[in-house]
């Protein structure tokens, strides 16, 4: 391909942030080229059958090896990798891919890409995008089978060049990623990924800016070519000309010192300069993030994800493994307090054997409460420990996806069944456990009033919420763009849940991602939630905006946001706002979010 001289913009995912001016490396493992070919004889299939035993000891080999390499500053995502050599083994990829060999009569290379389409269609069918992005660690350990199969050579990117670069590529493997070197990469850009991508979680761990999700980036360079990458906007620019570079030099510079005088002031207290304090706390999932949450300054924990224990490896996790695990967190931040929700898959996501077979459409079927109330026993086991974990600091008890007043009566009732069997057998527990509810169906909303009465607290699921009442699924390339949290029926609603929490006397958070984008933080604070959750890195950019602003301007920004008519009005109003109460951090805020 001949090198570009025009300047080309490209719109992807900010999925990291940071700013970096750069020339580029293509990473461009290619593809491989499959024998397939018919067994006809008992030896010649055992024979093939021993060939794909020794490649998946190989790839175990190699996974294990990458673990003891894993920098200790990300040390907490080597879950991941545990999660990838239970794959190996699995009985949907391991036993099949055996089974096909003998009862197909067909090679190894050709049984393992047969088994791993019916497993590729199976997870297509999720709506979750967290747990459709776990497909991604399927084939990756597929792909590493095949690579062993066929003595296909891996290239080591990171050692091509002497001089940092800008790494880019179709798509980063969990290894890739976890190998990257911050002397060496100044970032990442891919066509493939989003913000729950390994990717982006690990580059955002690692502190490398990154955008995902570019589509073709990758075949409109060549290495060396210059570029721009706006890791807070998502905007990638080949090709920069000289007025395009000074202008980035100067954002450059405004995000560094920002983040350095954010930095400095992260304890805090998020108080705006009227005195409307909220408390502002991570959303986690597990023990290995809670450095991260202390560093940046989080009042406790707001979320912690349930589900890593259940879809890491086959079996699932015992009383006491689960008991351990809250009790290690709980320990680690005292007395700072841990929001643990219950778990939010359903069968058809967990690793383990409990299975309730395909369903049309996961997203409205058996999920998170519904699935808990429906196996009991995995749901006692859960209650029992973090109700015995409660005697070790401050635990609230969380559950997911309340959709009637019915559901808060059917958990009550195991939970005091729960209680009272701990009570017999002289366990301690803290009997005062708050009990809330996630607010993320439309249905809750409308009978916000009467949740209200029955349980502690509100905590607003901002992702699902907005999913399900704008029948839109973020994950969709074609209707995703529709997904807007400034949606007049959103903020409508918003308003009725915190209303109904507060008349009720109970504190109303938010712990979706609406909670932790800077453009949004205005209108939250008017709002009058209590608290907000994010992810950790986050806090300390929220924080700060929080102490800028007056919550009486506020209140009446949200008012007249409530009151909008349509998206853009909503949009018109909040560049007023800024462009009045926030002058110095206005192109910041924008830059951070999705509006230019």
């Amino acid at each position: 391909m001949e090198n570009l001289t025009q300047c080309i913009k490209l719109k992807g995912i900010g999925a990291s942030p940071g700013i970096v001016i750069g020339h580029c490396q293509l990473h461009d493992p290619g593809h491989i080229k499959l024998p397939y070919y018919y067994i006809f004889s008992l030896e010649g299939i055992e024979f093939e059958q021993d060939r794909f035993i020794q490649a998946v000891d190989v790839v175990e080999r190699h996974i294990k090896d990458v673990i003891s390499e894993i920098p200790d500053e990300i040390l907490h995502h080597s879950d991941m990798f545990h999660a990838q050599l239970a794959m190996l083994k699995d009985k949907m990829l391991f036993e099949k891919t055996l089974e096909a060999i003998a009862l197909d009569g067909i090679n190894a290379e050709w049984a393992l890409e047969d088994v791993f389409a019916k497993i590729k269609r199976s997870f297509l069918q999720i709506k979750d995008p967290f747990f459709r992005e776990r497909l991604k660690d399927v084939e990756y350990v597929v792909k590493l089978i095949f690579d062993v199969l066929t003595d296909a050579a891996t290239m080591d990117f990171a050692a091509k060049k002497d001089a940092a670069f800008i790494l880019v590529a179709h798509d980063l493997t969990p290894v890739d990623t976890v190998r990257l070197r911050p002397d060496k990469v100044l970032a990442v850009v891919t066509d493939m990924g989003s913000r729950t991508s390994h990717t982006a979680i690990l580059a955002r761990s690692i502190g490398i800016p990154a955008v995902v999700g570019l589509e073709a980036v990758s075949e409109l360079v060549n290495d060396d070519t210059l570029l721009v990458v706006d890791g807070l906007t998502g905007d990638v620019f080949i090709n920069p000309d000289e007025g395009l570079i000074r202008r980035y030099v100067e954002k450059q510079d405004c995000y560094i010192s920002h983040s350095a005088r954010v930095a400095t002031d992260s304890h805090l207290p998020a108080c705006t300069r009227d005195g409307f304090t909220l408390e502002i706390k991570a959303n986690i999932e597990m023990v290995d993030e809670l450095p991260s949450l202390l560093i940046n300054g989080a009042e406790g924990v707001g979320l912690l994800r349930t589900e890593v224990m259940y879809v890491a490896k086959k079996e699932l996790p015992t009383e006491d493994e689960l008991f351990v695990s809250y009790k290690v967190m709980l320990q680690r931040i005292a007395p700072l307090p841990i929001t643990i929700r219950t778990l939010d898959i359903g069968g058809d996501k967990l690793a383990s054997s409990v299975n309730f077979g395909a369903e049309i459409n996961p997203a409205l079927g058996l999920r998170a409460v519904r699935f808990c109330l429906k196996e009991q026993g995995l749901f006692q086991a859960q209650l029992r420990a973090i109700l015995k974990a409660s005697a070790f600091g401050d635990v609230r008890l969380m559950i997911p996806m309340i959709s009637g007043k019915g559901e808060i009566m059917a958990v009550k009732i195991i939970l005091d069944e729960v209680k009272e069997d701990l009570l017999k057998q002289g366990i301690a527990f803290n009997h005062d456990m708050k009990l809330g509810i996630m607010i993320e169906v439309p249905s809750a909303v409308m009978i916000a009033d009467v949740l209200a009465k029955e349980v502690d607290f509100f905590s607003i699921g901002t992702n699902d919420l907005i999913q399900y009442a704008l029948a839109i699924d973020r994950g969709n390339e074609f209707v995703a763009h529709l997904y807007d949290p400034f949606h007049p029926a959103i903020v409508r609603m918003l308003k009725r849940i915190v209303q109904a929490g507060h008349d009720a006397g109970i504190p109303v958070s938010m712990c979706g991602e609406m909670a932790g984008e800077p453009l949004y933080v205005p209108f939250l604070v008017g709002l009058g939630l209590d608290e907000l959750s994010m992810t950790p890195t986050v806090i300390p950019r929220i924080k700060r905006i929080i102490r800028t602003l007056d919550k009486t301007q506020c209140g009446s920004l949200s008012e007249a946001i409530i009151n909008a008519s349509c998206i853009r009005e909503t949009y018109e109003l909040l560049e007023d706002f800024l462009a009045k109460y926030l002058p110095e951090d206005r192109e910041l805020i924008q830059s951070l979010c999705k509006i230019s």
